[in-house]
């Protein structure tokens, strides 16, 4: 079910630019590209404010609130039919996960020439780019330790504490904070499973993928739990990551190659 990327199969080929001997471009690419975003959200905090805004719906505070407070809600967090979406697509890169590795402990069931390399190796790169991502990276140091408030934890929206800019650590959240979207960073990791699907299979699955991994942190703005540049940057660390070990890989298994 894994994608061979050596395949000679036309239809089972990366485009020209996503092929696998591009992959440390890619990771350089991307990784320049996450470090740019960052700071354009660094540089114009108010691109967080505004989408957040939108999302919003102010309404008068009980008397015994100050005078220059605000406050309100996130309507979209509050909707039953939204709330069991967003259950649904949180727990599904972890039961992907999970059917991932029952495949690769299939795969070590075989031996010599029944044992498929290449399989197994885009199933360790795919479990490793969600371990080292979305679960170290992101959840165990990012949330833990950035900072930043959420939008609905800031005065701004109807909190208690101040807004900083993504990037900054001056933030007075204790913890599971939101710099970066944690489901963000799983919703990329799902799409970078695109690259990893056989064709005819791939071309039907994309969309409906993509689709998903776009929506997912798109709730998770919505829902006043992060804003726009959490959720960008969370999705892109994915890619970011993916790209990193799948050329990694490639560097390793080329010059295995060359040895022999």
């Amino acid at each position: 079910m894994i994608i061979d990327f050596n395949s000679r199969d036309r239809e089972d080929r990366f485009p020209e630019t996503l092929r696998p001997r591009t992959a440390g471009d890619a990771f350089i690419a991307l990784f320049c590209l996450w470090w740019a975003l960052l700071g354009l959200f660094s540089t114009f905090p108010q691109i967080d404010l505004v989408v957040a805004n939108l999302f919003f719906q102010q309404r008068d505070c009980l008397a015994s609130a100050r005078p220059d407070q605000i406050c309100g809600f996130f309507p979209y967090s509050s909707d039953t039919h939204m709330q069991m979406l967003r259950e649904i697509f949180f727990q599904l890169p972890y039961i992907i996960a999970a059917i991932l590795v029952w495949m690769l402990l299939q795969c070590w069931q075989h031996h010599g020439a029944t044992f498929n390399r290449l399989r197994a190796r885009n199933l360790k790169i795919a479990l490793g780019s969600l371990l080292l991502g979305p679960v170290l990276v992101v959840n165990l140091w990012l949330k833990a330790f950035s900072g930043r408030p959420r939008p609905r934890q800031t005065d701004l929206f109807g909190g208690t504490l101040d807004f900083v800019h993504a990037g900054s650590f001056a933030g007075k959240c204790v913890s599971n904070c939101s710099f970066i979207s944690g489901e963000a960073a799983a919703a990329g990791w799902l799409f970078c499973l695109i690259f990893l699907i056989p064709q005819p299979l791939r071309s039907a699955a994309a969309l409906p993928i993509a689709a998903v991994s776009l929506l997912i942190p798109a709730l998770r703005v919505a829902f006043g739990r992060h804003y726009l540049s959490d959720a960008v940057l969370g999705w892109l660390s994915s890619l970011v990551i993916f790209a990193a070990l799948l050329a990694l890989s490639q560097t390793t298994h080329g010059r295995r190659i060359s040895e022999n």
